[in-house]
């Protein structure tokens, strides 16, 4: 199938559908090759992972003669591929200019994938709690890096074998505990902003545990839980 009016230049221009297809098909077999797989290897594998794809399906979608690719399939030929399921759709590299959308233009294959995984900010675009679990993993490995230092200049303190090195020991530590502190604050108020949206704030390491406010006791009134 074609597509008009995409390219004046391009008299028959492959269908966007098409186009994802032939994407995903070609870095399969690029990669498949490149392990040294043949398509029964693949099969085997995505078997293994509790999705079966058949060999001839492969090979049926490797040469273009399929008609559908779930994106079922796209996860699981990447996992089995050791690689990521955009990286099969937007092959970086191998494919130099790619379509997004139907009936727009061709676009960098790099800039394609920045948009898709919103790497890119693409204006009015809604990024859901993206960037709010980004600064939720930031200020976890704030918090984290904070609490070993605090703990490595703690044990400076008591190790120390003079009052200047004692005292600078208690310096850093005293300035790590303050960092610590401050990260847990924001994590406190920003994983209460996720809840208020509906949503389940990440899981915590142990040694954050403490950021969460406690359950109120069921027997607990209005006023003592404020």
């Amino acid at each position: 199938m074609t597509q008009r009016g995409v390219d004046p230049d391009e008299d028959d221009v492959p269908e966007w559908a098409d186009r994802v297809k032939a994407n995903v098909a070609g870095e399969v077999r690029r990669r498949r090759k490149e392990m040294g797989w043949s398509a029964q290897d693949l099969a085997d594998a995505c078997e293994q992972l509790g999705h079966p794809i058949p060999r001839n399906v492969i090979a049926n979608m490797e040469s273009g003669r399929r008609a559908s690719l779930p994106l079922v399939d796209v996860m699981v030929l990447a996992a089995a591929l050791e690689t990521y399921p955009v990286c099969l759709i937007f092959p970086v590299g191998y494919v130099e200019r790619t379509q997004e959308l139907p009936f727009q233009g061709l676009v960098p294959t790099w800039d394609a994938l920045r948009r898709f995984t919103g790497d890119e900010d693409i204006p009015l675009y809604d990024a859901g709690l993206v960037p709010d679990f980004e600064a939720h993993a930031s200020l976890v490995r704030t918090a984290l890096a904070a609490l070993e230092e605090e703990e490595r200049a703690r044990f400076a303190v008591k190790t120390a074998t003079n009052r200047a090195q004692q005292e600078e020991a208690e310096r850093r530590r005293s300035k790590y505990a303050d960092e610590a502190v401050s990260a847990k604050y924001n994590l406190r108020y920003l994983r209460r902003d996720i809840r208020d949206e509906g949503a389940t704030p990440p899981h915590l390491p142990p040694a954050l545990g403490d950021v969460d406010p406690p359950e109120p006791s069921p027997n607990t009134t209005p006023e003592e839980r404020l």
